[in-house]
């Protein structure tokens, strides 16, 4: 199950478990905050260092959670960390509870999609260069404080980038060196760097389950409980 600490500032840390739960019941009946929606998308590993494990979509309907769909995920390179202390480039896939506040995609948005949706275009680069005002932004076309080694081309990554929905991860308020352009995106040939990933059906799939004016967020921790899940 995924624990967490209580911190103070600009941060709020929700405990996934709250304080005399059973343990008992679908998931995000046992978590404190799943964002105040009524969808919701867990991502879970096994444990810190694992690159594998399980994201599963939920509704909220009647004051109860209903599974929606479950797929196998993927997660960094080098497993998971605790997203507020998330250091760039590590290969981690920062644990946290994020808002996903829009789609894009190379291809088409499947049909049935809700989520605004943004097509990558040649022009298309998502900026990670800690000295840009872009910091962790889609840009079109890559502005001249960005240098390319430092972004991303969208388009060069089609089966990735095929669909993608953004995690809010450091981007309201981004933090330089924490890390940008963090998604969940159509599976690659392994893990990732630092983003979730599933295959490329559940990418679909979700695009058409979910619905903004339903609030989703998406839950990434450990089944370990070794790693907290903070709210930004």
């Amino acid at each position: 199950m995924l624990r967490t600490a209580l911190v103070t500032g600009s941060l709020i840390v929700t405990a996934l478990l709250p304080q005399g739960s059973s343990g008992q019941g679908p998931l995000p009946a046992r978590l404190a905050d799943t964002g105040g929606g009524s969808q919701l998308i867990t991502a879970v590993a096994p444990a810190p260092g694992s690159t594998t494990g399980r994201l599963t979509w939920w509704d909220r309907r009647a004051g109860r959670w209903y599974e929606a769909g479950s797929a196998p995920a993927r997660f960094g390179a080098n497993g998971l960390t605790e997203g507020s202390s998330r250091i760039q480039g590590t290969d981690t896939t920062p644990t946290g509870l994020y808002a996903l506040p829009y789609a894009f995609g190379i291809r088409q948005a499947p049909a049935g999609t809700e989520y605004r949706y943004r097509r990558v275009t040649q022009h298309s680069w998502w900026c990670q260069d800690n000295a840009s005002v872009s910091y962790n932004r889609w840009v079109e076309p890559l502005p001249a404080d960005c240098a390319p080694g430092e972004a991303e081309h969208l388009v060069t990554y089609e089966k990735q980038y095929a669909h993608a929905l953004l995690i809010a991860f450091n981007y309201d308020r981004p933090v330089r060196g924490r890390g940008a352009g963090i998604f969940l995106h159509v599976n690659g040939k392994g893990a990732t760097a630092g983003c979730v990933s599933v295959p490329a059906g559940t990418m679909r799939a979700i695009l058409r389950w979910a619905a903004p004016r339903r609030g989703p967020h998406i839950a990434i921790g450990t089944e370990s409980g070794e790693l907290a899940v903070t709210r930004y």
